[in-house]
């Protein structure tokens, strides 16, 4: 966890510009915390917050390191995005799968660049009107170790996914507490979010996938919440499964948040009810 750690830092010294002290006029938490593949937005899920907390006159940005265990697989991701006047964001992730006991001493990477447009609405001040906030963005995915994958029958080892993702803040929506809704759909090929490449022996085009997370705002520095992923079933080898987490995220300072969940992945190679407890590390600007 310490190079995690270590990485992450790094990453936010490179992202951050010498104008960064400027930047950060955004509320607390409206940039989400970052998904494991690098956008802003839960865990799991894309969200359309912008990361970071840079306005539309500024430019903000943030890193992250998660760390994930299942007994016998390991997921290390880090990576960082940079939100361009609360309206483009850049992302990039490299993620080390570990193969633990299934094939002893082997690893897939992944890299991971991402591109997400906010297209109309505010998710916190639109209060006064019904729509969302909605973004739409990119993620193109690219397998560094395909040998595992190709014997499995994936197709091929780089693949983009394109998703749709609306979010709204209901202030005071619940019990009186700050609610956060967020759906989204996608279109990929992806075989566990790419680390098993992309297409398959028994599906090889896109597929539409659905995705959501609900979170509620216990305090302003503390939401609890939950995601639900849905992925396709591209390879005969085994039956993919679709995935949902339970999270609580804490910001003792607006640039630092920690995440802590428990994540079901179902069934990922030769290996069914994999589930563990994930740790995430960000910094922001």
């Amino acid at each position: 966890m310490k190079c995690l750690l270590t990485g992450t830092a790094l990453l936010l010294a490179v992202l951050t510009p010498a104008w960064a002290p400027a930047a950060g006029g955004r509320l607390l938490a409206t940039g989400g915390v970052m998904q494991f593949e690098g956008a802003g937005g839960g865990g799991l899920v894309p969200w359309a917050l912008i990361a970071g907390y840079g306005t539309r006159d500024e430019v903000g940005g943030a890193a992250f390191a998660t760390h994930l265990d299942t007994g016998h697989f390991a997921l290390r991701s880090v990576g960082g995005a940079v939100g361009l006047y609360d309206r483009l964001e850049l992302s990039f992730a490299r993620q080390h799968f570990d193969l633990g006991d299934t094939v002893p001493g082997q690893a897939i990477e992944q890299n991971i660049v991402g591109a997400k447009l906010k297209l109309w609405g505010d998710a916190v001040y639109d209060q006064d009107r019904p729509w969302p906030q909605v973004a739409a963005g990119v993620q193109y995915k690219r397998n560094l170790d395909f040998a595992v994958p190709a014997l499995l029958g994936a197709a091929d080892r780089d693949g983009v996914d394109f998703y749709l993702a609306a979010t709204k803040v209901y202030l005071g929506g619940a019990l009186g507490r700050n609610l956060l809704v967020n759906l989204a759909t996608r279109a990929t090929r992806a075989n566990q979010f790419g680390i098993l490449g992309f297409g398959g022996d028994r599906e090889d085009g896109y597929r539409p996938q659905f995705e959501g997370s609900l979170g509620m705002f216990l305090t302003d520095r503390f939401i609890v919440g939950g995601e639900y992923r849905t992925r396709p079933n591209n390879l005969r080898s085994f039956d993919e499964e679709h995935g949902f987490d339970v999270f609580a995220a804490w910001l003792p300072h607006k640039q630092v948040a920690l995440t802590a969940a428990y994540v079901d992945l179902g069934r990922i190679a030769d290996r069914p009810d994999q589930d563990a407890y994930y740790l995430s590390l960000q910094l922001s600007f």
